[in-house]
């Protein structure tokens, strides 16, 4: 076969690996936005707080109802160690956030067969299980405690006080949220910005699987695999398969494409169960690891997540057999690679309408009154709240958000970049007003509005810009008048106005 041939088919492969999930990832992305907005994260963090077997189920639960790609959920494991929950908890939620994750199964299930789907659930519990057991005698209490002084240290020289979750401070309920056009617009926001984000992992999964599926032979998987010697190939295989994901940089649900192709290619049923838990070590998170608990937590996470992986895969495989549950059948061909007039056609053609509604309902968020609090990372396009930003930068007078230390980073080492690139909207950043020094207000007047310029000033709580005409409350302070966009705001700042007087300029850029 020629080279044209190969890639071809290669690209055939992939594109109906993709038309034989698309309804499934529609759905998930849908349904995982859904409760990004509608979750009340201070609620995950109260819940964190020891790892007894209690608050290990409760987190697993809220980790795999808030689905996220495997960066997310890194920052926010992160954050929640930060503000108090204990380390063990905050890595099992970081876990099961990108383990036990329902569009994942269905992927599974869809490409490689039902057991690799049940194999998910049975193997995220028995690894969480497993790391629950060792982490106590892996990660020493004191170093912990360091790791967890040096981020609150850096966020304090951000100027960032830790802040309560949005939708609590302000006083509305869960239900309303449900009823409300704006809490439905933020969880479009959520879901275009997911796919967004995770688009690069998505199209280098669907196109090395496809790569795998046709243009590798079966002998060179033979000598990768170990094939033919029993347990020992099922124990190499185990060990094996998330090496190859620490190596093949591609994470979240990218790596189940990947998963099946290695299947396909004669990796074992538990070694391919390992490589999909093991996007938490893929080489970009390891180096993220280094940077937020230190080198030595790091190599601590990388080793006892490849044995708490490594193990699960193994274990499943084994308890399946016992149970007399079979692996699937070695597929011929992944996917069909011909249109078909089938379940999977018409589950897509719902998909499609799903989400132009999602799309529509994200163009038009700002007039039904969503995205109030959130803000786009330029970086990678995933929807931050403004007020859980795990990084904040401000650049030429405007605050930017991101999602990670990672795309802080990217976006510090060249701002024009990102700010200048297509598609980037308005509604991403949170416009700064510019610091007015005294000279200044004596020009215009002796000013005691903090932060007003034409009408609008700067929420100095949540950083938020208000309408000075419609604001929800005011209060003076020193002289100077603040505005608020809810009574949450006002009563927060009125219970220790210091804590957001001295850091309101480094904050939102507001000024005197």
């Amino acid at each position: 076969m020629t080279f044209l041939g190969i890639a071809g088919q290669s690209l055939t492969e992939a594109f109906f690996m993709f038309w034989g999930t698309l309804w499934a990832l529609v759905f998930g992305f849908t349904l995982s936005g859904a409760v990004q907005a509608f979750v009340s994260r201070h609620e995950m963090q109260k819940a964190m707080g020891d790892h007894r077997p209690g608050t290990v189920v409760r987190t697993g639960l809220l980790g795999a109802a808030s689905s996220s790609c495997s960066y997310a959920a890194t920052a926010l494991a992160k954050s929640l160690f930060q503000r108090g929950a204990d380390f063990t908890t905050a890595m099992v939620f970081m876990i099961a956030s990108t383990n036990l994750v329902v569009e994942l199964g269905v992927v599974l299930w869809l490409l490689i067969g039902w057991q690799f789907a049940l194999a998910e659930f049975v193997g995220g519990a028995i690894m969480i299980a497993l790391f629950v057991l060792i982490a106590p005698r892996v990660f020493p209490a004191a170093e912990l405690e360091q790791a967890r002084e040096r981020l609150n240290t850096r966020a304090a020289r951000q100027g960032r006080p830790d802040e309560s979750d949005e939708a609590e401070r302000h006083g509305v309920s869960l239900w309303s949220r449900l009823r409300s056009k704006a809490g439905w617009a933020d969880a479009a926001g959520y879901a275009v910005s997911d796919v967004s984000m995770l688009r690069r992992e998505l199209l280098i999964g669907y196109l090395v699987a496809g790569i795998l599926a046709v243009a590798v032979p079966a002998s060179a998987y033979n000598i990768i695999f170990f094939a033919g010697h029993g347990f020992w190939t099922d124990l190499e295989n185990v060990i094996v398969g998330p090496f190859v994901a620490f190596i093949s940089f591609v994470c979240s649900i990218g790596n189940v494409p990947l998963a099946a192709a290695l299947f396909k290619g004669g990796l074992s049923f538990g070694g391919t169960v390992a490589f999909v838990f093991a996007d938490l070590i893929a080489l970009p998170l390891v180096i993220i690891y280094g940077k937020f608990y230190g080198r030595r937590i790091a190599t601590r996470i990388f080793l006892s997540f490849w044995v708490v992986m490594s193990t699960a895969g193994l274990a499943v495989d084994l308890l399946f057999r016992v149970l007399g549950i079979q692996a699937p059948a070695r597929p011929v061909e992944i996917v069909p690679t011909t249109f078909e007039w089938n379940y999977t056609t018409w589950l897509n053609i719902i998909s499609i309408a799903l989400a132009v509604l999602v799309y529509w309902l994200y163009r038009n968020r700002e007039r039904f009154g969503g995205m109030e609090q959130y803000a786009k990372d330029l970086v990678c396009g995933m929807q931050v709240e403004r007020a859980h930003a795990p990084a904040v930068h401000t650049h030429a007078g405007t605050t930017y958000y991101f999602c990670s230390d990672r795309c802080h980073e990217k976006f510090i080492n060249d701002p024009d970049k990102y700010i200048n690139q297509p598609g980037a909207e308005p509604m991403t950043v949170a416009p700064a007003a510019p610091v007015q020094d005294a000279n200044q207000d004596e020009e215009r007047g002796n000013s005691k509005d903090r932060g007003k310029q034409n009408g609008v000033a700067v929420d100095p709580v949540c950083g938020m810009n208000v309408e000075t005409a419609h604001s929800a409350a005011t209060h003076d302070h020193a002289g100077i008048t603040y505005y608020f966009c809810s009574q949450g705001c006002h009563d927060t700042f009125a219970g220790n106005p210091a804590a957001f007087t001295n850091t309101a300029a480094g904050r939102s850029g507001a000024g005197t």
